[in-house]
């Protein structure tokens, strides 16, 4: 089955499903910001749209000093892109020909950024309680020239604390081989650990964010990367020029003032978070416990999730399959946190599926 490589876009879903799209849906597989693009974008958007008329810096200079000075970086240590896609394109190019180790299951985009370079791809897998065995993973970087970790993991939500990082980053630097970090989700995490200060300490550590999961806007692109200056430098070397355009740029200064919205946010979550793993406990169905606004269930009394998948379309709700997650294919569905209406919605739908199949269990 050909099934797509993200969430969002969910026609593309039911078409490859096989299944009519209902009237109704619910799309519960893009990991965006319930709350919507803070309310400031809205009210500022005339201003940004005089940007149409004038070419965007092609340095984004304001934007990447902003983000300097708010992490106690330089300038010259941050790039902007065309969303984290753009980023991890410019890796993937950056990287061409050398070996590369993904810690999976993880997003998809980084195997086909390298593939598509000619990198050689590895695996090193997250055991099935979420953690990473670090000696094992010491063991297995030999000859490696770059690690992917996605913290917090995607799909998993699983939030791996900053110790845990600095003895990878260390292992890493040992064998001199580059520790890429894609903290596409840090910002949803309560108690989070930057890990920016190691940037200064541990010139093989590159950090990866986006801008579009917290503040709701994925139509706009926006992302960035913290590294070394001579990292830096050598992807800009790549970038296309006008890559990022003026409305994106203008918008990511303006969401940096956005702190009451992003603690908003963070409350929210965890309270429908907390208040789904309840339910679900309730129900007998099996999570993960994630730190983020997304999560992976699973009904324990079937090893594939397909019948439960296809019935979930089929009542309108929408959750990320993970058919193309090295380690757990099919094995799991991902549901981001939508809001309180239509995580109220989703819980009827799930003690639907429970009456049905009561005596599974």
């Amino acid at each position: 089955m050909n099934w797509p490589t993200h969430g969002s876009n969910p026609h593309y879903l039911y078409k490859a499903a096989g299944i009519r799209q209902p009237a109704q849906i619910y799309d519960f597989s893009a990991n965006i910001n319930p709350l919507g693009p803070p309310k400031s974008l809205r009210e500022d958007w005339d201003d940004f749209f005089q940007e149409i008329i004038y070419y965007p810096d092609p340095k984004a200079t304001s934007l990447r000093t902003r983000l300097a000075e708010q992490e106690g970086l330089h300038k010259d240590q941050v790039i902007i892109g065309n969303g984290g896609a753009e980023i991890i394109s410019l890796i993937g190019k950056w990287l061409t020909g050398k070996r590369v180790m993904i810690i999976e299951p993880s997003f998809s985009e980084y195997e086909q950024a390298c593939r598509v370079n000619e990198c050689s791809i590895s695996y090193f897998f997250i055991d099935h309680n979420g953690k990473i065995d670090v000696p094992h993973l010491s063991e297995a970087l030999t000859d490696q020239d770059a690690l992917f970790l996605c913290n917090p993991n995607n799909p998993t939500g699983i939030y791996f604390e900053k110790q845990v990082i600095e003895q990878i980053l260390t292992t890493c630097s040992e064998k001199k081989c580059y520790l890429i970090v894609d903290e596409a989700f840090y910002d949803f995490v309560d108690a989070y650990q930057s890990l920016v200060p190691l940037l200064n300490q541990f010139p093989n550590l590159i950090l990866i964010r986006s801008m579009t999961k917290m503040y709701a806007i994925p139509g706009v692109r926006l992302g960035y990367m913290m590294a070394d200056a001579e990292i830096v430098q050598a992807l800009q070397n790549q970038q296309s020029h006008w890559s990022v355009n003026g409305i994106a740029l203008k918008a990511g200064e303006r969401c940096l003032d956005e702190k009451h919205y992003v603690e908003q946010t963070r409350l929210f979550v965890r309270k429908e978070r907390e208040r789904l793993f309840r339910n679900f406990r309730k129900h007998r169905f099996d999570f993960l416990p994630s730190a983020v606004n997304f999560y992976l269930l699973r009904d324990s009394s079937m090893k594939d999730q397909s019948i439960f998948f296809h019935f979930l379309l089929k009542e309108g709700i929408v959750p990320r399959h993970t058919y193309n997650f090295p380690g757990i294919e099919g094995k799991w569905l991902r549901f981001a946190i939508r809001s309180e209406k239509e995580n109220d919605i989703l819980l009827e739908v799930m003690e639907k599926w429970r009456a049905i199949h009561q005596s599974s269990l």
